[in-house]
């Protein structure tokens, strides 16, 4: 069986730990705990080919700055999921920043942004900025943790990067 570490990065309280919930056992959880270093859970899924797999998803705590813990934490991982706060456009900005620290001190692993909590009315990062993003290559996608849209998809987008990486 193949083993995928799966690393999901971004700033405090952008839901990380939320979606990583509700991906492997399928709950949301209203009660904010921050995360301390990392938090690793385990899924088996099956990738694109069928080939059954085990996922190690790493739930790394919010940062918005590098420090060499983080590098030690990505370090070795298959690929990333990079949240942001549908509702604090300077989550996005720090997000881009952790993804251009991960791809100059460690190397071009695939990834997929995820713009959490899009259940609330407050949203503050705009769809054109999205698309100018989506238009140099990368994927994102418009998430909720509390009702479960788009979690699996944005999995399954990552699960798609990382078959096509042979």
């Amino acid at each position: 069986m193949e083993v995928h570490k799966i690393c999901v990065l971004g700033d405090f309280a952008v839901g990380k730990t939320s979606l990583v919930s509700r991906f492997v056992d399928n709950r949301f959880s209203s009660n904010y705990v921050a995360s301390i270093g990392a938090k690793v859970d385990v899924k088996e899924i099956a990738l694109p080919g069928g080939a059954p797999s085990r996922l190690v998803v790493w739930d790394i705590a919010g940062t918005g700055t590098l420090t060499e813990l983080f590098l030690r934490y990505v370090r070795g991982a298959s690929g990333y999921l990079l949240v942001a706060d549908g509702t604090r456009a300077e989550t996005l900005d720090r997000a881009l920043e952790l993804h251009e620290a991960v791809e100059s001190h460690l190397a071009a692993l695939p990834f997929v942004g995820i713009i959490n909590k899009a259940d609330l009315e407050s949203q503050e990062i705009h769809r054109d900025r999205l698309a100018r993003l989506e238009q140099g290559g990368q994927i994102w996608i418009c998430s909720s943790a509390l009702d479960g849209t788009n979690v699996d998809r944005a999995f399954e987008l990552l699960f798609g990067e990382l078959g096509t990486e042979e």
